[in-house]
């Protein structure tokens, strides 16, 4: 073989493998590309997926803030509710209040002339009544009089006093009682155990048991008891000092007053 001849294989082979090394070079870059493309598109992707997350947590966070806030909103609007109905309860009691405070001088002007008139009542019923105690319920009457004219005692007290005496006189008459004193008979004082049988009738028996006598309200006098009636009474003076016990006893008791 010729020196040309040779010159033009090795030129030929040199040609033929830049050219395969060409080759491979365009065929290396597309896919330099792809796999680049592919890790960017993984970077961005993961990107993406921390911003998800991340407004996914801020989405959770505002929702829970504003489940408390409903709550909350509620809750207070449940208090304002209650507070609400207390201030116009308030606002009732006020407004009773200050309507009653606005009654009291019509209500003061209306219950002074019945005190005076209740006082005046009871200081004739004790007149007319039969004379037990008469000194104590006489005092009573005199007290209540003075009391309706004094300044240091307030309207309330007043009437309260009043009612206490009625309540007293209420209880006479349901109880059996006894005081000792004396009684006048033609001029003279005996000494005597006074028994009144409620308000129904009043007794006097002498200190030896010897005598007795019984009131008439009709003539204010008193007239002499059978003896047959002493032992009885005797009987109903030691259980009205609850020196015996219970017992029926006799004695006699003025007729009932026909109605007018």
């Amino acid at each position: 073989m010729s020196k040309v001849s040779n010159k033009t294989k090795i030129a030929t082979a040199l040609i033929g493998a830049l050219a395969l090394a060409g080759s491979n070079l365009v065929i290396a870059d597309p896919l330099s590309d792809v796999q680049n493309a592919d890790s960017k598109i993984h970077t961005e992707a993961a990107s993406s997926q921390k911003k998800v997350d991340k407004y996914f947590d801020q989405a959770q966070d505002m929702l829970f803030e504003y489940g408390s806030v409903a709550d909350e909103r509620e809750s207070l609007k449940s208090y304002n509710d209650y507070v609400a109905g207390l201030v116009a309860d308030q606002e009732a009691t006020m407004k009773s209040i200050q309507d009653d405070i606005n009654g009291v001088d019509s209500l003061r002007q209306g219950v002074v002339p019945l005190m005076f008139k209740m006082v005046d009542a009871l200081e004739q019923f004790v007149a007319l009544d039969l004379p037990f105690n008469t000194e104590t319920r006489v005092e009573r009457v005199e007290n209540l009089k003075k009391l309706l004219n004094s300044a240091e005692v307030t309207l309330a007290e007043k009437y309260r006093l009043i009612l206490d005496a009625y309540s007293i006189e209420r209880e006479y008459g349901s109880v059996l009682a006894v005081k000792s004193g004396q009684l006048q008979l033609d001029g003279k004082e005996v000494l005597v155990d006074f028994f009144n049988l409620g308000r129904v009738a009043l007794y006097a028996q002498s200190l030896d048991g010897k005598s007795a006598w019984m009131y008439n309200d009709e003539t204010k006098g008193w007239e002499p008891l059978a003896d047959s009636y002493l032992r009885d009474l005797t009987k109903g003076i030691r259980i009205a000092r609850k020196q015996g016990a219970p017992d029926l006893f006799s004695l006699p008791i003025p007729a009932a007053e026909a109605a007018q």
